[in-house]
């Protein structure tokens, strides 16, 4: 047999059996390494899609927290991992900020790391305090240009989307404005709320019982559509800032050397969950409004937010790089 022969059958060897292995994934439980803490809408999102999608699968979906560094020790363990379909990820869209924060940073989100499913977004609420008298963002901005360098916002830690959502806001307006970085959001809701920063980008789901009961007043969703659940809210585009749409988006990834057909099995099933009203539903709860997109998309997605955030961030001066 001819070199040139061998490797041609060599080659249909090997994609019958990817095929095979395919069609029989999955044979055994898969591992969703989170790689933040309990609790966080990062957690708690991908773990409701997750216990439906065992169901379908026949194998559980054991979750593990894995925070730290930014992120990357759990995002390493997926790049590091056999890239058999076992090994997922579930992250947000931090996941395309973080390279632009943390020194040195040691993974290609874009090349180490496809797309399986993008489970949805929501929309990070820009709020007040009745007492500032601000009514609309205009408000807001106009005092800011009135007064340069005297309005501060807060945020839940640098780099994290409420605080990406404000530097973004900020630079679209053409104010200057004086970030407050808190440990968490909790804490940044708690000085809002005494009047000691004047305003904050906070998760809708957080501030929809503060809202409704009239302790603080929204301006703005950072989403490029208004949320559903404030529908009455402006989106940036609505007040002449389209450069202002920060998306908060939660989804799952695999090694990018993972056989394309248990990528598109693992979406595909995910999409079955997703589009089920028992899952839409806990998914309202939540505040997550969908977001579809086939695994190709979310690929040039991600390449986009990661390229929009790096330019963000160095205009806003916030990361080292």
């Amino acid at each position: 047999m001819k070199f040139a022969s061998r490797i041609a059958l060599a080659a249909l060897c090997v994609a019958l059996s990817t095929a095979a292995f395919g069609q029989t994934w999955p044979d055994k439980p898969i591992r969703a390494y989170i790689p933040f803490g309990a609790g966080s809408a990062t957690d708690i999102i991908p773990r409701t899609v997750f216990d439906a999608m065992s169901k379908e699968l026949g194998q559980t979906i054991a979750v593990e927290n894995k925070g730290g560094a930014g992120g990357t020790i759990g995002i390493g363990e997926v790049v590091r991992a056999k890239p058999d379909g076992y090994t997922i990820l579930a992250n947000s869209s931090a996941q395309t900020i973080a390279p632009w924060i943390v020194p040195n940073f040691p993974y290609d989100i874009a090349k180490d790391l496809s797309g399986v499913l993008m489970i949805g977004q929501n929309a990070n609420v820009l709020l007040v305090v009745p007492a500032k008298g601000w009514k609309t963002a205009k408000d807001l901005i106009a005092e800011a240009k009135a007064k340069p360098g005297t309005i501060n916002y807060g945020s839940a830690g640098v780099g994290t989307a409420t605080h990406i959502s404000a530097a973004r806001f900020s630079l679209a307006a053409g104010i200057q404005t004086t970030h407050v970085p808190y440990k968490g959001g909790a804490e940044a809701l708690t000085d809002l709320l005494g009047g000691r920063i004047d305003f904050l980008f906070t998760p809708i789901s957080t501030a929809l019982p503060l809202i409704r009961d009239g302790r603080v007043t929204p301006l703005m969703v950072s989403t490029a559509t208004r949320a559903s659940d404030l529908p009455n809210v402006p989106a940036p585009g609505d007040l002449g800032f389209p450069n202002a749409v920060t998306t908060v988006w939660y989804a799952v990834f695999m090694p990018s050397k993972t056989p394309r057909d248990i990528i598109e099995k693992f979406h595909a099933v995910g999409i079955k969950v997703l589009a089920t009203p028992e899952m839409q539903a806990k998914l309202k709860k939540l505040a997550v409004d969908p977001m579809p997109m086939t695994t190709a998309e979310m690929d040039k997605f991600v390449v986009s937010e990661l390229a929009n955030n790096g330019k963000l961030i160095k205009a806003a001066g916030i990361g080292p790089k």
